[in-house]
């Protein structure tokens, strides 16, 4: 596994990969940040991570583009699935966490499915931003919990919005 850091609007990022693929994207101090271990090298020429950092330059100059960064977020099947929801959600929309475990609860033809469990596997994502855990609000459109700091959610959320 390798590791760079770069410097972003919102502070310092700490982004991971195996070598081909994304496989975290955390801010610095944020809940779930995985600290550097034995087995990760510092590779700062990696071009997965040349790329990852061109995104973020034009995602956080305001412009709305495509990822097309190949991703391998690990979880369990479920925290997979419900990554997999965050990543259909618009650029600049929203969801909340009650509607996303609705469409879960559709898909496996069962009448309900905890809002709960839903914000769990949100709260572990392990790649921000690309995967966009900051479009998930709580009920009535609440800005609540965001790995990375709600103001950073609230800040990513009005970028989104040109605002």
């Amino acid at each position: 596994m390798f590791e760079r850091m770069i410097q972003t609007p919102l502070g310092e990022i700490r982004l991971r990969s195996d070598g081909k693929s994304l496989t975290g994207l955390w801010f610095i101090g944020q809940v779930n940040d995985t600290k550097f271990n034995s087995d990760i090298e510092i590779k700062d020429d990696l071009p997965i991570f040349g790329q990852v950092e061109t995104w973020l330059e034009s995602y956080f100059s305001g412009e709305q583009i495509p990822i097309k960064i190949p991703l391998q977020p690990k979880g369990t099947m479920f925290q997979e699935r419900v990554w997999k929801i965050l990543q259909e959600i618009p650029y600049g929309e929203t969801m909340t966490y009650g509607e996303i475990a609705q469409r879960i609860a559709k898909e496996k033809g069962v009448e309900t499915y905890s809002a709960q469990a839903v914000g769990q596997a949100v709260g572990k994502n392990p790649i921000s931003i690309l995967i966009p855990c900051h479009r998930v609000l709580g009920k009535n459109g609440a800005l609540t919990g965001y790995a990375g700091g709600v103001h950073r959610k609230e800040h990513l959320l009005q970028l989104e919005r040109g605002k």
